[in-house]
C-alpha cells in the first residue's frame, strides 16, 4: 500500500493547493484594495466558496471580517462579481455577527427598478440574513416579488419564503393571496437557444410548482382548506401547466385519502383522470398513488395497471423502467392483479437495459406459477454477471420468496443460490444469499443437508468475518441434529486453524455444541479438538474452549442450558440494567446484580424479530403517506410522539414480538428508576399507547398499561397545551370496575409547566396468574394557576379542578404477546383446548380493515402473509402468540364480506391453557 499523499485531493480551483489562512489573508487584501479588481476578486470568492463547500470553517470573528470585507464589493457593477458576492454572503451569514447591517445594501438590488439579473440573487440572500424582528420590513418587497412578471424573480421569492417560514410563519401566511395568484398566472420560463442554433431546455412553468408547494405549507394544517385547494387546481380548466406541480398535487391527494376515508371516492376519480395526462411523470405518479392506497380494491387498481402495461412497450428506457418498478412493488403484496401483464413483462426479460430485465424477472417470479420456475431460473443465470450488486440483491430476495412459495422447487433454487454465492460480489449481496439459504433451512426441512454443505464450502473461502460467524453459528445450531453431524466438524475446526480471532471464537462455540450429541466417539473427538484450542493466542478463544470442556463433565441437561438455552436475555434490556447497576453508586454495588429483572426472549421471539427485520428491508410500504416535495410534511406526530418514556417505539402500531420486546425494554428502564415500583419485579407486558383525549385539547392524556406478575401499573402521560397556566399536584383517580383490583398508590406530578409534558403512575394489585379484564374510569385532578402576563409568575392561589378522560380498558390483548412461528398448521394440531365464536363486524369496510381490527384486539402475530387478504369476498387470518405466563395460543379467523351484510367472521382459538381459548374466542365481542 502506498502512503504517498495525493495532492490533487487538497487542490482547489486551478489545481493549486489551498491553505485556509492564506486564502483568508488574500481575500482581506483583495477585497479592500482600491480600485476593485473584478477578475481577481472572483477567483478569491471561488476559492472561498470551495473551502466552505468542502467542510472548512472559519472562526466567528474571521467570518465576520470576511463578511464585511465582501460587502465592499457592492461598489462595483460587474454582473459576475455581484452574483459571486451573493453566493458567498449566504454561506458566511450562518457564522458571522451583525449581518443584519447589510440589509439596506442588499435591498437596493431587490427593487423593481433594479436589474433583473441581480434581483433573484439578492432576494435569496436577503432571506438568509433576515430575522423575526425585521421580517416585516421586507414583507411588501417579498409580496411584490412573488407576483413579479419575471418567473426567475417570482421563483426566487417563493423559494425564499420556504426558508422564512420557520422565522415567522404568521407573516409569510399573509402572502397567501399573492402565492395563489402566482399559481394561476402560468408564468413560463423562456426557451433559450444556443449560439450554434441548438435549443436549450423546453419551456417550463416551474413557478407553479414552487408556488403550489408554498401554498401547501400555508394550508397543510387545515384539511378542509387543503381539500378546497386540490379541487380548485384539479378542475376542468386545467390551471396547472407544470407536470411537477401536478405530481405534487397528486401527493396532496394521497395524503387526504390516507387521512379521510370519506374523501376516497372523489379523490380517486381525480387520480383516474390524471392517468390520461399528457405528461408521463404525472401518469406514473397517479398510478403509483392508486396502487399504494390502503386496501386498494381490484376495481381501483385495474385502470392504473392498464396504464402501466402500456408503458411496458414504450421505446424510452426510463418509461419502461418506471412502469416495471411500480408493478414489481405492487406484485409483492397483490401478485394476482399483475398476472394480466405477464406477457408484456416476459418481453422485457431480454431488454438491453439490465435493470429493466432484472425487475421483469423478479416480477415474473412473484406472479408466475410453479411450472415456470425452471425456465425463469435459467434466464436469470444468464445475466447475473451483467448486473450490479444492488439488482442482484433484488433477484435473490425474489428467489427467497419463491422458495417459500414453491417448496417442491427448492433443489433448483438452492443450486442457483449456491452458484451465485461462489461469484464475485460485495458484503450486502453475499449476506442476502446466505439469508435466503437460512430461510430455506428453516422453512423447507428437505433442503437442510444440501444447504449446510453449500454453506460449509462458502466459509472455506469467505472474506467477510460477519458472514463467517453467522454461518458457523448456524452450523452449531443445525449440524448436531442432522443425519451425519460429524462431516461438519472438519469444516468448523478448519476455521479454528486458519481464521482470525473473531471467527476462531465463533468456531469454538459451534464446535462445543456437537458435544451434546449422545455419541461417545463424537464427544471424544470434540474434546480433543477443544483441548487443542486451549493453546490459542487469543484469550476469548481460550476461555470459550475452557468453558466448553468444563461443561463436557456435567450432565447433558445442565450443559445444554448453557450451550443451547431455550431462552436468552434481551440484550438491549440487559445492557440498560447493567449500566444502571454500575452507575448506581456504592450502595448499588453492595447488592448482587439480579438477572431476573431482565426480560428473556424465547427462540420463537428471537426468530420473529429477525424475520421481521428481513421482511421490512425488502417489502415496500403499501398504503403509506407520500414521499418527497413536502407532501405529508404537515402530518402530525402520533400519540406518544413527544416526551416521556412513551415516546418513540411505544407509539408504533406494530403488533409483532420484536416491537413488544422493544417497548418492554424501553419502559423497563424508565420504570426501574421509580422506587415505589421496584418491588413489583420485572415488567411482563407493556401495551401500546392509547389516547384518552382528543388531540389539540387543553390537556392531552395518553395511557400505557404495564403488567407485572401480581400488579398493574397505569402510566398516564399528560400534556399541558395551555400557554398561560401551570398545573400543580397533578394526579389521576382511576376507579376499577372489579373489586379484585385494589389501588396501591399514586406517583403524582408536583408541577406541570405550560406547553410541557409529565407522567403520573397509578399502581394496583391484580389476581396473580389470572387473565381478568377490567375497565378503569379515570379523572385528572390538579390545581390550576394562571401566569401573570407581565412577570410570567403563577398566582399564589389557584383553584382545584378536574378533567374527565376516557376509560382505560384492560382487555384480552393485554395478556397476549405476539410471537412468530414457522409452521402454523403443526402448532395448530398440537394445542389441546379449543373454542369458537361467530360475529358480525359493524362499520367495517372490507376484509383488510377487518383483519386490522382483529389483530389489534387480540394482539397476536399474523402468519404466512394472512394479514393482507388476496380476495375481496373471503379470507382466512392465521394468528399466533403466547400468554404472559408463556402458554401458546393460536387463532384461525374465517371471514366473509358482502356489501349488504358487511363482514361476518368465525374465530376458532386453540391454546395450551384451558381458560385461554374461550377468552380469545370471546375477545371480539
Amino acid at each position: 500500500m502506498s502512503y504517498k499523499k495525493n495532492e490533487d485531493l487538497d487542490s482547489g480551483p486551478g489545481g493549486s493547493v489551498m491553505d485556509k489562512m492564506t486564502v483568508f489573508q488574500d481575500c482581506i487584501a483583495g477585497f479592500n484594495s482600491s480600485p476593485i479588481q473584478p477578475r481577481r476578486c472572483r477567483v478569491l470568492l471561488t476559492k472561498l466558496t470551495y473551502l466552505l463547500s468542502t467542510g472548512d470553517t472559519f472562526a466567528r470573528d474571521e467570518s465576520t471580517t470576511l463578511f464585511f470585507s465582501i460587502t465592499k464589493l457592492f461598489q462595483h457593477k460587474d454582473i459576475a462579481l455581484r452574483q459571486m458576492v451573493y453566493l458567498v454572503i449566504k454561506e458566511l451569514a450562518k457564522n458571522a455577527d451583525d449581518v443584519i447591517m447589510v440589509t439596506s445594501s442588499i435591498m437596493k438590488d431587490t427593487t423593481v427598478s433594479s436589474d433583473v439579473v441581480y434581483r433573484p440573487n439578492a432576494i435569496r440572500t436577503l432571506a438568509r440574513i433576515i430575522d423575526a424582528s425585521t421580517i416585516q420590513a421586507i414583507e411588501r418587497l417579498m409580496k411584490t416579488a412573488v407576483v413579479d412578471k419575471h418567473p426567475i424573480v417570482s421563483t426566487a421569492a417563493l423559494v425564499s419564503s420556504y426558508h422564512l417560514l420557520p422565522v415567522s410563519r404568521d407573516v409569510v401566511r399573509r402572502w397567501t393571496n399573492e402565492t395563489q395568484e402566482t399559481v394561476l398566472a402560468q408564468k413560463m420560463f423562456p426557451q433559450y437557444g444556443g449560439a450554434s442554433g441548438m435549443s436549450g431546455p423546453a419551456p417550463s412553468y416551474m413557478t407553479q410548482y414552487h408556488a403550489l408547494g408554498l401554498l401547501y405549507q400555508l394550508r397543510s394544517h387545515d384539511r378542509m382548506a387543503l381539500v378546497k385547494m386540490i379541487q380548485q387546481f384539479s378542475g376542468a380548466g386545467g390551471s396547472l401547466r407544470s407536470p411537477a406541480a401536478v405530481v405534487m398535487l397528486i401527493r396532496f391527494v394521497a395524503r387526504v385519502i390516507d387521512e379521510d376515508r370519506n374523501m376516497r371516492r372523489p379523490m380517486n376519480s381525480l387520480l383516474v383522470g390524471w392517468l390520461k395526462h399528457k405528461s408521463d411523470m404525472v401518469n406514473f405518479e397517479a398510478a403509483k398513488t392508486i396502487l399504494e392506497m390502503k386496501d386498494v380494491t381490484d376495481e381501483e387498481a385495474t385502470p392504473a395497471i392498464a396504464v402501466l402495461q402500456l408503458f411496458l412497450s414504450s421505446p424510452r428506457f426510463v418509461s419502461r423502467f418506471a412502469a416495471i418498478r411500480i408493478l414489481n412493488r405492487f406484485a409483492m403484496v397483490r401478485p394476482q392483479n399483475v398476472n394480466v401483464c405477464n406477457i408484456d413483462i416476459e418481453s422485457l426479460i431480454n431488454d438491453s437495459n439490465r435493470s429493466i430485465a432484472t425487475y421483469a424477472i423478479t416480477t415474473l417470479l412473484k406472479t408466475g406459477n410453479e411450472a415456470s420456475v425452471d425456465r425463469l431460473m435459467k434466464q436469470i443465470t444468464g445475466f447475473m454477471n451483467d448486473i450490479s450488486d444492488e439488482f442482484k440483491i433484488i433477484v435473490v430476495d425474489a428467489i427467497r420468496s419463491l422458495c417459500l412459495k414453491f417448496p417442491a422447487k427448492q433443489a433448483s433454487m438452492l443450486s442457483f443460490l449456491s452458484g451465485v454465492l461462489r461469484d464475485e460480489g460485495g458484503y450486502e449481496f453475499k449476506r442476502a444469499v446466505i439469508e435466503a439459504m437460512f430461510d430455506l433451512i428453516k422453512f423447507v426441512p428437505e433442503s437442510k443437508e444440501d444447504a449446510l454443505s453449500y454453506l460449509c464450502e462458502f466459509i472455506e473461502d469467505c472474506e467477510f468475518t460477519k458472514l463467517a460467524v453467522r454461518v458457523l453459528h448456524l452450523l452449531g445450531e443445525e449440524g448436531p441434529g442432522t443425519k451425519h453431524p460429524t462431516k461438519y466438524i472438519r469444516y468448523i475446526y478448519n476455521r479454528v486453524v486458519l481464521e482470525n480471532s473473531i471467527v476462531r471464537a465463533a468456531a469454538v462455540t459451534a464446535l462445543s455444541k456437537f458435544s451434546l450429541i449422545e455419541d461417545e466417539s463424537v464427544q471424544a473427538s470434540v474434546k480433543v479438538l477443544l483441548t487443542r484450542c486451549l493453546d490459542d493466542p487469543d484469550d476469548e478463544v481460550r476461555d470459550r474452549a475452557a468453558m466448553a470442556l468444563r461443561l463436557a463433565t456435567v450432565p447433558t441437561p445442565v450443559a445444554k442450558s448453557y450451550l443451547a438455552p431455550d431462552s436468552v436475555p434481551s440484550l438491549g434490556a440487559l445492557e440498560q440494567q447493567l449500566i444502571m447497576y454500575v452507575t448506581g453508586g456504592p450502595d448499588a454495588a453492595s447488592v448482587a446484580f439480579d438477572i431476573s429483572t431482565v426480560p428473556f426472549l424465547t427462540r420463537d421471539q428471537v426468530d420473529a424479530d429477525n424475520f421481521r427485520a428481513k421482511v421490512s428491508s425488502t417489502m415496500p410500504v403499501i398504503g403509506s403517506s407520500m414521499d418527497g416535495s413536502g407532501a405529508g410534511s404537515g402530518a402530525g406526530a402520533g400519540a406518544g410522539g413527544k416526551g416521556s418514556p412513551s415516546a418513540g417505539g411505544a407509539a408504533s402500531s406494530s403488533s409483532g414480538a420484536g416491537a413488544h420486546e422493544d417497548k418492554t425494554q424501553m419502559y423497563a428502564a424508565a420504570l426501574a428508576k421509580i422506587p415505589e415500583l421496584q418491588e413489583f419485579g420485572a415488567v411482563m407486558r407493556s401495551s401500546n399507547v392509547a389516547a384518552l383525549t382528543e388531540s389539540e385539547t387543553e390537556y392531552e392524556v395518553r395511557c400505557v398499561k404495564h403488567l407485572y406478575k401480581a400488579h398493574l401499573v397505569l402510566q398516564f402521560d399528560i400534556e399541558n397545551t395551555l400557554k398561560d397556566t401551570v398545573l400543580e399536584d397533578v394526579s389521576v383517580i382511576a376507579t376499577p370496575s372489579e373489586d379484585t383490583f385494589e389501588e396501591q398508590f399514586i406517583v403524582t406530578l408536583p408541577k406541570l409547566e405550560p406547553e410541557s409534558q409529565g407522567t403520573v403512575y397509578v399502581a394496583f394489585t391484580r389476581p396473580e396468574g389470572e387473565y381478568e379484564t377490567v375497565s378503569f374510569s379515570s379523572t385528572l385532578h390538579f390545581i390550576s394557576k394562571e401566569l401573570d402576563p407581565s412577570t410570567g409568575v403563577p398566582d399564589d392561589t389557584g383553584y382545584e379542578d378536574e378533567y374527565q378522560v376516557e376509560d382505560v380498558e384492560l382487555g384480552v390483548g393485554d395478556f397476549l404477546v405476539p410471537t412468530y412461528i414457522g409452521n402454523f398448521q403443526h402448532m395448530w394440531d398440537t394445542l389441546p383446548y379449543e373454542a369458537s365464536e361467530t360475529y358480525g363486524l359493524e362499520g367495517v369496510n372490507g376484509l383488510t380493515e377487518a383483519c386490522e381490527s382483529v389483530i389489534s384486539s387480540l394482539s397476536l402475530q399474523p402468519l404466512e402473509g394472512s394479514e393482507l387478504p388476496l380476495q375481496a369476498a373471503t379470507h382466512v387470518l392465521k394468528l399466533f402468540g403466547r400468554t404472559v405466563q408463556g402458554g401458546k395460543v393460536s387463532a384461525l379467523v374465517r371471514m366473509a364480506y358482502s356489501a349488504k351484510n358487511g363482514v361476518t367472521l368465525k374465530i376458532t382459538a386453540k391454546s395450551e391453557e384451558e381458560v385461554v381459548a374461550p377468552m380469545v374466542a370471546a375477545a371480539i365481542a
